[in-house]
């Protein structure tokens, strides 16, 4: 017996929209499967009356760029991601945490948007895509809005939008210019497929005299929703590599996150001690590749 009783393969947002409405809430959404089927299949999430596989349709499983905007479809498996020149270049803290997540089996067929939709406060897409500032655009019946990538999460493991009636297309993710850099760094446990113990995602802007003038930094997991850390942020900004106060940049972080133990993964003294050093490799790096030449970044 499986877990479903219909499993449908829509080729447009709409259809998918449709099918939604009419399985009254007993449907959802599924591309890679990798997660929505294992929780089934493990009993932390019911079985579901319809399965809608999102996976062929086209404006949800490719990446387009525009300009300074890299358009990448919700149902985009991460080792697309990992291996688009453009994003490498221009988003390397996004490549960076799909490079990261499960295995290389798994990154074949997991997508970013069900890494966004499971509303993990640790999903490694999720944060890189929260320092980088992405937007996503959410489906409604005869809607479609972009929101913030903030406003989509409730808490761990919820949404604010309905996932068995709405449909989270894709991101909308600025790219990376002169003078501006990314970088993403997790601490795991060690089979490397676990969940983060730790994770922290930034990105700057330079002046031509070095300083930081623009940073955003998130961490996960550290309190119930993915965390943009703006004391960490503020202690950070206006400083060249070599005027940072790594300790304070360390403690501000620590009153942004509310971090916990857990008995799986880690203790809250092991992941208040790997804060710090996790800010100061992540900022570090990308501080290095906002520094260099346009040419050479490219």
């Amino acid at each position: 017996m499986t877990d479903w009783q219909r499993y449908l393969q829509p080729e447009k947002v709409e259809e998918a929209l449709a099918a939604l409405d009419s399985a009254g809430g007993r449907a959802r959404l599924v591309a890679g499967g990798t997660d929505l089927l294992l929780d089934i299949q493990q009993g932390r999430h019911p079985p579901v009356e319809v399965l809608v596989d999102v996976a062929g349709i086209h404006e949800m499983g490719h990446i387009r760029v525009d300009g300074d905007v890299a358009l990448i479809g919700a149902a985009v498996p991460h080792a697309t991601i990992v291996d688009y020149p453009e994003l490498k270049a221009r988003a390397s803290a996004l490549t960076e945490a799909c490079g990261l997540i499960g295995g290389p089996q798994v990154r074949v067929v997991a997508t970013l948007g069900g890494n966004v939709a499971h509303a993990l406060p640790a999903g490694d897409g999720t944060i890189a895509l929260l320092a980088l500032d992405a937007q996503a655009e959410l489906a409604s019946p005869g809607k479609r809005e972009w929101l913030p990538l903030a406003d989509l999460f409730a808490g761990p493991g919820q949404t604010t939008f309905d996932r068995s009636r709405q449909v989270l297309v894709g991101f909308r993710v600025p790219l990376s210019g002169d003078r501006e850099a990314s970088a993403f760094y997790r601490v795991m446990r060690p089979q490397g497929v676990a969940i983060a113990i730790l994770n922290v995602a930034c990105w700057m802007r330079l002046t031509t005299g070095g300083e930081i003038e623009a940073i955003r930094i998130s961490c996960g997991p550290a309190g119930p929703m993915p965390l943009r850390c703006r004391q960490a942020e503020a202690a950070l900004l206006g400083l060249s590599l070599s005027a940072m106060d790594w300790d304070n940049a360390g403690e501000a972080l620590l009153q942004d996150a509310r971090f916990r133990t857990s008995p799986h993964r880690a203790t809250l003294e092991y992941r208040k001690h790997l804060a710090g050093i996790v800010l100061k490799r992540v900022v570090t790096a990308a501080y290095h590749r906002a520094a260099r030449p346009a040419t050479e970044a490219a």
